[in-house]
């Protein structure tokens, strides 16, 4: 009987390790092409010389683009919505990045520190929480709380033009999104049952988020007009 015992154990076991495997390699497969699709439409956003979209326009499609996703991501609705997505969040990037590089005479240079800053910090915090294995559910409810305030300060930044609070904005979201990538990972360790076109999502914007606010804090202090 024990011996029985054991062999269901280890059976659940191995079944958990299984899942958890399958949905970390499903996750990390679909963020590589959304992120190689947003490269390509930002791309052609700068060919084409798009302006940058009002804000509330960005806002709008990214909410929901963001809605549809969530709608259908147990269906294969799921991933043609999440292309959609992350194709329309590299077609308000693309404009972006042709500010910095026409603003900027090092404007190539901050961009490729950002892209470097944002894959180490994302490398760096994957794989210290897909090694340790340690559980950061915790950061939950101070993660939700963090970002609600600072999107909130983000617009008025935004509508008043201020740029002390949009700098403190940039560096609340890099911690933030960093916390961010350390809870989602997590998730994906111990939750085998996450839906990974929702993982994909989480972890997506979190390195959309923190490109974004690495570029503009080192514009502030390394860029050269």
């Amino acid at each position: 009987m024990a011996s029985l015992q054991q062999n269901v154990i280890r059976t659940q076991r191995t079944g958990a390790v299984l899942a958890t495997n399958k949905l970390i390699r499903n996750t990390y497969t679909l963020l590589a092409m959304t992120l190689a699709f947003s490269a390509v439409t930002a791309g052609v956003a700068m060919v084409l010389n798009m302006p940058p979209l009002h804000w509330l326009v960005t806002l709008g499609g990214y909410f929901g683009l963001l809605f549809l996703t969530y709608k259908c991501a147990n269906s294969a609705m799921g991933l043609a919505c999440i292309f959609a997505l992350t194709g329309f969040m590299g077609l308000t990037l693309g404009p972006i990045i042709s500010f910095y590089l026409q603003a900027f005479s090092n404007g190539s240079q901050l961009v490729m520190m950002a892209f470097g800053g944002t894959a180490a910090i994302f490398l760096g915090l994957s794989g210290y929480a897909l090694t340790t294995k340690r559980d950061f559910s915790f950061l939950g409810g101070f993660l939700m709380v963090g970002i609600l305030v600072a999107f909130l300060a983000g617009i008025g930044a935004i509508m008043f033009s201020i740029p002390g609070l949009s700098l403190a904005v940039s560096a609340m979201f890099i911690l933030l999104m960093s916390g961010l990538i350390l809870f989602q990972t997590s998730q994906l360790v111990h939750e085998p049952d996450t839906n990974y076109i929702l993982a994909t999502v989480g972890l997506y914007v979190s390195i959309f988020n923190l490109f974004l606010s690495l570029l503009q804090i080192l514009g502030i202090f390394g860029g050269d007009e």
